[in-house]
């Protein structure tokens, strides 16, 4: 199995999926964008992970290579190719499949519950997750449900965390992938955004809960595994 990531920013890094990957003996490769490594060649990629990033999928003037990478993410989806996109990425893929991404009403920053849809309950995927789970948060746009899509998931600051478009392409908005070691990345390179807010917790508030990166492990590595095999 070839995995291949997309990544934005040298801190938002694949982290546990990146561990499971190799755990599993995958072929595991990424194209560091920020960095200009070119995008793979379809033929050479079994599914796709796209990671987050402190941009907006609206940003192309100031990241030339977003509109590259929005032309491959079509041809990608046009070609059957498994793909999940995690925040950034998630909006990514919803615009590419016809959503829109707009600014939230509030920047959602921190350990806030979501609330699986019914039909995100009735998915084999998902239907030994709780209807609600605590993930982290760390996005201040949002988008809107790609037409054909399934909606997986809200929270009371975001009303729409995820999504599933036909049978192999997923987004979600929120997080699942963090360890303590990348939360650390994040909030040291980010803490910027760390503004007292509704939904906005500290950054001493985020690491106490570094924990949580443990109990989500296993709802992240269950859902890939059912993912990559569909």
């Amino acid at each position: 199995m070839r995995l291949h990531y997309l990544q934005h920013v040298p801190f938002e890094t694949p982290a546990h999926i990146a561990q499971w990957a190799i755990a599993r003996g995958f072929d595991w490769q990424g194209s560091h964008l920020y960095a200009g490594e070119p995008l793979p060649a379809l033929t050479e990629v079994d599914a796709l992970i796209v990671m987050g990033g402190p941009m907006g999928v609206h940003d192309e003037a100031l990241y030339r290579w977003l509109g590259a990478e929005k032309a491959f993410l079509r041809q990608a989806i046009a070609n059957g190719l498994p793909i999940l996109g995690i925040c950034l990425g998630a909006q990514l893929l919803a615009e590419v499949l016809g959503a829109t991404v707009t600014a939230a009403p509030m920047k959602e920053i921190g350990w806030f519950p979501i609330e699986l849809t019914a039909a995100a309950q009735a998915h084999p995927w998902f239907q030994d997750w709780p209807s609600q789970l605590t993930v982290l948060h760390w996005h201040g746009d949002m988008f809107s449900l790609p037409p054909g899509a399934i909606p997986l998931a809200k929270s009371a600051a975001c009303p729409q965390q995820g999504f599933l478009w036909g049978d192999r392409v997923v987004g979600f908005q929120f997080h699942l992938e963090v360890t303590p070691a990348s939360l650390g990345e994040l909030i040291h390179h980010c803490q910027h955004e760390l503004v007292p807010d509704r939904y906005i917790q500290s950054a001493t508030e985020i690491q106490a809960q570094a924990a949580q990166t443990a109990l989500l492990a296993p709802y992240l590595e269950r859902f890939l595994e059912r993912w990559i095999q569909q």
